[in-house]
């Protein structure tokens, strides 16, 4: 990755709203390989709006004409579609969470090209750690020569002010006041911009996957860190400073864990990954502290890590009926794992919640969602205004 001496000028916040160049590119991710006709009546824009976006689009290298002519209804000539050009360009992906750092690249689809894990090894001072995380991005890119990187998307549990890119608190991690956008724009010469994992997977899902067209989303996302994002419209709710989504506190009838904050049953420890794998190791399932080795118990016949993992989820579905109680979304996504990997896991989840109410899916990306969370962070900035965001000024 390039380096210099000091780091890229920070953007100012931008206006959130979509631009019409956001519209059309948008359509061409959604329906491409598509004809400039289409989009012209898909978005209600003037035909003449569609082609000279499409022009700057592609003199940017965002989108190619592809090779197959479609035949033109009537007299004229053959309608020749556009589709993004996912060759050229990648962004950086940053995921940090407590046990380690996910890096990654990935294509303008907001697909995975290559992604690695850099474990912590208790070493979480932030400085080092973005450090490591700019040269693990050089590395990778080091593996896909020929690409150009268009920015870096940093993912963040707790309470991160995506304004000026920095992460407020995160008492897991021991950070306070880090300022990541412009720690990693240093090393990495790139544009930074920084948001809290649960909003940032929100964008992804509604870019990538399968909340795409939904007007309202709710995204739940269980971890080490509990944490929640909702976007009506094309808009994600942050509040002021962005803090909207903690519900890391929250109570939970029944609840015995006692929470740092001095109350027992709050919602984080109850669902952590950490309590998770320790009730598992009492038990006598697992000697570590990977939960993907209580997931591996279960898949071996462990009842005690079936149990363990149903009880999660179903809990993690009691967590959802709050919300949706609140919210009312259209649909609701869970990044958690044991919805992720198992489906009667996933039957307690829905069941929690109950019968007549929004859709529940977990997460669109799989065992690559953390990857996809720092990445679409950066994304979101390039839909969402893709001239002001463009290859030259991202």
């Amino acid at each position: 990755m390039p380096r210099t001496a000091a780091p890229p000028p920070a953007s100012p916040p931008r206006d959130r709203r979509r631009t019409s160049a956001s519209v059309v590119l948008r359509s061409v991710l959604e329906h491409g390989p598509v004809a400039r006709s289409t989009i012209a009546r898909l978005t209600g824009l003037s035909p003449a709006s569609v082609t000279d976006y499409c022009a700057r689009f592609t003199e940017l290298g965002l989108i190619r004409e592809t090779r197959a002519p479609q035949k033109a209804k009537g007299v004229g000539r053959p309608h020749v579609p556009v589709d993004l050009d996912d060759s050229r360009f990648v962004v950086g992906g940053v995921h940090v969470a407590v046990p380690y750092t996910t890096v990654a690249l990935l294509d303008l689809r907001g697909r995975v090209v290559v992604r690695r894990e850099l474990k912590h090894a208790g070493r979480t001072e932030p400085r080092a750690l973005l450090a490591r995380a700019a040269a693990g991005l050089a590395a990778l890119l080091d593996e896909v020569p020929g690409s150009r990187p268009l920015g870096v998307g940093v993912a963040v549990g707790g309470w991160v002010d995506r304004d000026t890119g920095t992460v407020v608190e995160h008492p897991l991690l021991g950070w306070r006041e880090v300022p990541v956008r412009e720690l990693l724009g240093a090393h990495t010469g790139l544009p930074v911009h920084v948001d809290g994992h649960a909003r940032a997977l929100v964008n992804g899902e509604r870019l990538f996957g399968r909340a795409r067209g939904s007007r309202s989303v709710l995204h739940l996302f269980v971890g080490n860190v509990v944490d929640a994002a909702f976007a009506t419209g094309d808009e994600v709710h942050h509040g002021p400073r962005s803090q909207a989504g903690t519900i890391a506190h929250l109570p939970v009838p029944g609840g015995t864990e006692p929470c740092g904050c001095g109350r027992t049953g709050c919602l984080q420890v109850e669902l952590s990954e950490r309590t998770l794998v320790r009730r598992a190791r009492a038990a006598g399932v697992v000697d570590g502290a990977n939960p993907m080795d209580v997931l591996a118990a279960a898949r071996r016949g462990d009842p005690v890590a079936v149990r363990l993992l149903v009880e999660r989820a179903r809990l993690t579905g009691r967590a959802a009926a709050l919300l949706l109680d609140v919210l009312n979304p259209e649909s609701v996504v869970v990044t958690e794992v044991g919805a992720l990997y198992r489906e009667d896991c996933l039957a307690a989840l829905r069941e929690a919640v109950g019968p007549q109410r929004a859709p529940v899916v977990p997460t669109s990306f799989g065992d690559g969602v953390l990857a996809v969370a720092g990445g679409s962070v950066v994304l979101d900035v390039l839909y969402r205004d893709p001239l002001s965001a463009s290859p030259e000024r991202i």
